[in-house]
This record gives structure tokens, sequence and C-alpha cells, in this order.
């Protein structure tokens, strides 16, 4: 869509990211701090238990739209990057980095197999895509790469698992009209209400890449998640008496 086009001239990759990071902090913080304020003997005993529970509800639901737009800056990424495979080796390393934080916030262990954190998930999307690219000649490949992905996505039980790579696979191949994109996206995505609201400001993007700040949002993940695993182990029962 065409940037004129744009109430307002529309909104920056930064912005979006910015959108993302901070609908995932709000939605971790209602998954480690308000899960266990909630259930802190003061509060159960003062009577507010439903209130915090409403709170926390509404903190998850936030947290829904980042994935999607995580999801459509990977395909952004994808389609302008210069080298596929150095994008790529930074997703790795980062998943790796994760893993750890992404385990003792969201886990409560310091090794949980069950479950992998989000940036696995979007590799193996960015890799089903150079995996595409790789092989446009060839149409029949086209099925067992995108099998193969998120088939590796459930077997590995990434965070959002297949489902995560199969949306990365919609938008991708709707690249090319941002309209069908966002509806495509939506539709996708519809199984966890209310992500579908990230198309809103998907469908506002620019095209411009914005504030320079790649590996801000990189080490934003692991880090938010260590801060959110020492606000709740150590600073809330400090609080608490």
């Amino acid at each position: 869509m065409d940037e004129q086009a744009k109430p307002f001239g529309g909104i920056s990759g930064s912005t979006l990211k910015l959108i993302a990071v901070i609908s995932m902090m709000i939605d971790h913080t209602g998954a480690t701090v308000l899960r266990t304020l909630m259930r802190h003997p003061t509060i159960l005993a003062s009577g507010n238990g439903p209130l915090w529970q409403q709170i926390y509800q509404y903190s998850r639901d936030i947290g829904r739209i980042a994935f999607p737009i995580f999801c459509f800056l990977i395909v952004e990424g994808f389609l302008h990057t210069h080298n596929p495979r150095k994008y790529a080796g930074r997703l790795f390393l980062f998943a790796l980095i994760s893993e750890i934080p992404f385990d003792i916030a969201l886990k409560g262990a310091w090794f949980y197999p069950d479950r992998q954190n989000v940036y696995f998930t979007l590799l193996f999307g960015l890799l089903v895509l150079m995996a595409l690219s790789r092989f446009r000649a060839h149409p029949w490949a086209a099925v067992p790469i995108i099998a193969a992905g998120m088939y590796a996505a459930y077997l590995l039980q990434t965070d959002y698992s297949y489902k995560g790579v199969f949306l990365i696979v919609v938008l991708y191949i709707l690249r090319y009209t941002r309209l069908y994109q966002c509806i495509g996206g939506a539709a996708a995505v519809s199984w966890e209400l209310p992500a579908p609201i990230a198309f809103i400001p998907v469908w506002m993007y620019n095209g411009k890449r914005g504030l320079r700040m790649k590996y801000f949002f990189y080490w934003f993940y692991p880090v938010h998640l260590m801060v959110l695993y020492v606000i709740n182990i150590y600073i809330l029962p400090l609080i608490s008496g």
C-alpha cells in the first residue's frame, strides 16, 4: 500500500517493533509478577482476588498482539536483508541466549525441555522462507518445505509451535498485497483472540525502517525475562515481608 494512502503517513518498522515489545513485556509481566501477586495470601485475604485476576487476564490479552507483529517483521526482514544466512545466524544465537531466561522466568526451571522460546519459532519460519526462495523454480517443493518447518517447530515444542511457522508462511505468500496479507494473517491467528488486532498496526506500516535499534530489540527479549525473574523471585518476597 502506498505511503501516501496511510493515515498520518503510517508507522515505521521500529514503531511496529516497539508496539510488539511493549505488548510482550505486559504479557510476560502478567505471566510472572501478576500471577505471583494474585496468589499472595494478602491479596487473597483482601477479597480483591477477582480484580487481580481481571488485571492479569487483560495483561495476557494485550500480549497476544506481539507475536503476529514479530512474524510480519520476520517476513519484512527476510525480504530486505542482504544476507539471509547471517540473519538466521543472529536468530539462532539469540534463541540460545534466551533459552535459560525463558525457562526460569516463564517455566520456573533452569532447564525445561518441553517448551522452547519464541526465537526458535521465528528461526524455523525464516528457514522455511529461505528454502522457498531457493526452490522457487520448483513449485512442487513448497509443500514439503513448509511441512518440514512446521513439523520441526512442533517436534521441538517451540513457543507457538507449528502455528507460528504457518503464520509466517501465510504472511510471506500474501506479501504482494498488504490488505490480503492482513486479512490472511488475522485469519491464520484467529485461534488466539485478540491476536488478529495486531494487523491494525501492521496495516499502518509504511515500509520505512525508522530508528536503527536492531540489537536493542534482539537483546530485549532475554534481558526483560531476566529482570522479571529477579522481580518475581527476589524483590516481591522482600516487599511482601
